[in-house]
Parts: structure tokens; sequence; C-alpha cells
């Protein structure tokens, strides 16, 4: 791979009005959250036609969630830049929903997601590695088509503010948009939700989060495949394409803690290492002490080493009691003070559930906001870990470093790969 310099580009529009919008997000999610109607089917209605964009494992996944949320609903169309991953798609979704795309529907390439776009289908569900999400969000929303995409919505700050200013857009365009944070639409997290938010634990005074757990998947390079290809068909472990494991899957819990604080962290100090990865050059582990604006610290942490203590839970500490905000509240002794026994809908259904009736009724929503908030979250503390350095809001706001290339083709990709060392060399290393 050659070691030009990663590329750079501006964000188009002001960071004031990025950094306003970002706050006024976040304070008001405590105030006025508006709650789904949490239906275990979405209603009927004209048929819903979707598209899927990215057709890999999640990808698939998502379309049969997609047909299970409701009556009269289809996968009409598949995109995706390698051939072999339509076909696995087209196979199980013909083995688990007897459903059969047409080869006219199956675009590949990566301009596949405009071709699928102006197939005709009325829902996009955007599900390639993460790197491509701002520019594939901000076509579906040109084009006027309701979007489920997976979290996290951007790999940088560029990406991310790309994100809110198409959210913007697909709001006055009275279209819904759902992000895959499964978790505000888990009927547990929301009963505990608003119980938090009636104060069943108090003032909060602290907060942690955690995604421990053994190592991801990975691909080895073969004989053949261009840097390009083994980037992507490899691209959990890449960072310009997934922004690294505290942004691809960390801010599941990094999101929870916003939304029941009802604020997002505005400074980061963390460390991490790259200890066992094979491939990429990415981090294996994390941990970032958050600071809130009122002053409340929050510990996140997240591993990707087999062997190691598991754990992946969101914890909120208050002034009367704490909760692990999923379905159990606890007074300062520790005693169980409430338990969710309501009923329970898989959550990654539960969404496609949401998203649908949200079309069907006419009842807009746009939930990308609060997740590009959680993923600038995720990058201040990444960015703070490769650096070693105090990392604030302000910082990632005003950040233009685009991460990947420019241009998509498969053969040689012309930026640079470097682990993030943190630091620089003091006094004794010879360092100025």
């Amino acid at each position: 791979m050659a070691t030009n310099p990663i590329s750079r580009r501006e964000f188009v529009g002001t960071l004031a009005v990025g950094t306003s919008l970002l706050l006024a997000c976040a304070k008001a999610a405590k105030r006025t959250y508006e709650f789904p109607p949490l239906l275990d089917k979405a209603p009927d209605g004209p048929k819903l036609r979707a598209g899927l964009v990215g057709c890999g494992g999640r990808g698939t996944g998502a379309a049969l969630d997609f047909l299970q949320a409701g009556p009269n609903l289809e996968i009409a169309a598949l995109a995706d830049v390698f051939q072999d991953r339509i076909d696995a798609c087209r196979a199980r979704l013909k083995e688990k929903a007897g459903v059969e795309v047409p080869d006219r529907n199956c675009f590949v390439g990566f301009d596949a997601y405009q071709k699928l776009i102006e197939s005709g289908v009325d829902v996009v569900i955007l599900a390639t590695p993460p790197h491509f999400r701002p520019e594939h969000f901000a076509a579906a929303v040109e084009a006027r088509k309701h979007v489920f995409m997976e979290k996290p919505v951007a790999v940088d700050a560029v990406g991310a503010r790309s994100i809110i200013d198409t959210a913007t857009k697909a709001r006055a365009l009275g279209l819904t948009v759902v992000t895959g944070t499964q978790r505000r639409h888990q009927r547990e997290y929301i009963a505990t939700f608003k119980r938090v938010l009636d104060g069943a634990i108090g003032e909060i005074t602290a907060a942690r989060c955690y995604w421990n757990g053994g190592q991801l998947w990975y691909r080895l390079r073969q004989p053949g495949w261009s840097d390009m290809e083994w980037m992507l068909r490899d691209w959990v472990n890449w960072r310009w394409l997934s922004g690294d494991h505290i942004v691809e899957q960390h801010v599941h819990n990094i999101d929870v803690i916003n939304w029941f604080c009802g604020m997002h962290p505005v400074k980061a100090v963390g460390v991490g290492a790259r200890m066992r990865r094979v491939t990429g050059d990415q981090y294996d582990f994390f941990s970032v002490d958050f600071e809130m604006p009122n002053g409340i610290h929050v510990h996140s942490m997240c591993r990707q080493i087999n062997g190691c203590a598991n754990d992946v839970s969101e914890w909120i500490v208050g002034t009367k009691g704490y909760t692990n905000c999923k379905d159990t509240i606890f007074n300062r002794k520790g005693e169980v003070v409430w338990k969710y026994e309501g009923p329970k809908v898989n959550p990654y259904v539960q969404e496609h559930i949401d998203l649908v009736t949200s079309i069907r009724t006419e009842k807009a929503f746009v939930e990308a906001e609060n997740t590009a908030i959680s993923t600038l979250v995720a990058i201040m503390g990444r960015e703070s870990a490769y650096t070693g350095r105090l990392v604030t809001w302000e910082e990632i706001m005003a950040s233009e470093t685009r991460l990947g290339p420019t241009q998509y083709a498969m053969g040689p990709v012309n930026m640079s790969v470097e682990i993030p060392v943190p630091g620089t060399p003091g006094p004794e290393a010879g360092g100025a």
C-alpha cells in the first residue's frame, strides 16, 4: 500500500450551527423524549418495498428483521460491491423468508447504491461498512427515501456532521430515519428509562459502560486480493472503514449513557493499545474517562481479546440508587426496588416495527442526530486514546480529518496505514 498522507476535506457548513444543534438535541433528550408506540407488529398498509445496501451478515439480518415487522413488506433490491455477498444474501432470504430478489434488481459495484435507490424502492436499508454511511444516507434522503441505517453512522467527525446535516433535510421532507441503536427501541430499556426520568434513582451522579468481549472475526489476505478488496472483506479491523471498535461496537453503550443522562460528554481522557489483533490498524482495548458538561464522570471500557473477563452493560448511579439501564433499579444498599416484568419483543425487529409504523401512520421521526452525537463521543474517546491527550468536544466538532481514500476502486489503496502511538518522546528518550 502507498504511504501518502490521509486526505482531508472541509465540512460544508458552519461549526457554530452544528455545535448548537448537537447541544440542543442532547439537552432536549431528557425533557421531551418521544417514546415509540411499541406495537407487536406494524399496521397493515400499502406495500413497502425496501432495498438493502450492504449484503453481509448484519445487512442480511436487517433485511430479515424488516420482513418480520409487519404485513405487506418486501425486500425488492440488493446492492453490494461483491457479487458473492449478493448471492449469499439472496440464498438466505429465500431460505429464511421465501423471498426471491430478481437479477434485474441486484446491483454490484461502488455505485450500486445509486442504482438501488433509483430502482423504485420506498425504504433504503444501509448496512455497508460505516465509512460509506454519510454518502449513502445523503443520496437516499435526496431521493426522498425512508431510511434504516446501522450504527455507527460515521467513522470521523466530518462524516458525523454530514449525517446531522442530512438528518435535518430528512425531517424537513417528512421522512422517517431509524438508526440501529436498538436499545432505544427495547421495551426493558424504555421502561427503565421512564423510571429514571421520573426520579427513581434521584439526581444522576456518575455512569459507566462496557463492551468487553472476545476477538472479533478477521480475514487474512488471499492471493489475488487487491488492497481495497482485502480491506473491504476485513472491514471490521480497519479504522477508516469501521472507526475502530470503540466507535463500531461500543457506541451502543455510549448511546445508552447519553440517552439516560440527557446530555453528552464534552471531554475525554483515554488509554488503549494493540496487543493481539491479527489484521488491520486498530486497537484491542480502550478505557476512557468522559466528563459531562455538569462535571459528572463516565467510565467507558471496551476490549476485543479472547480469554479475558467479559461484560456488556451500562450503569447509571444516582443519589437515591442505581440502575443497569436494561431492566432493574436498585436502592443505595444494592437491594432491588423494581424489575421489568412486561412483554418482550426482539429489539432488532422492534426497531423495524417502529420504522414501518411511523411510515404508515404518517408520524415521521428522525433519530439520526442522537446516533451522530454518540458516534462523535466515541470518536472523541478514540482520538484521546490514540494521542494520549485530553480531547474536547470543541476539538472534535472542529476536526477536518477525514479517514480513508477519496476514490473507490478495486486496486491499491493510496493512504497511509499506521498504528497510533500516544504521547511524544520525553527528555529521557532524547525528545525535545
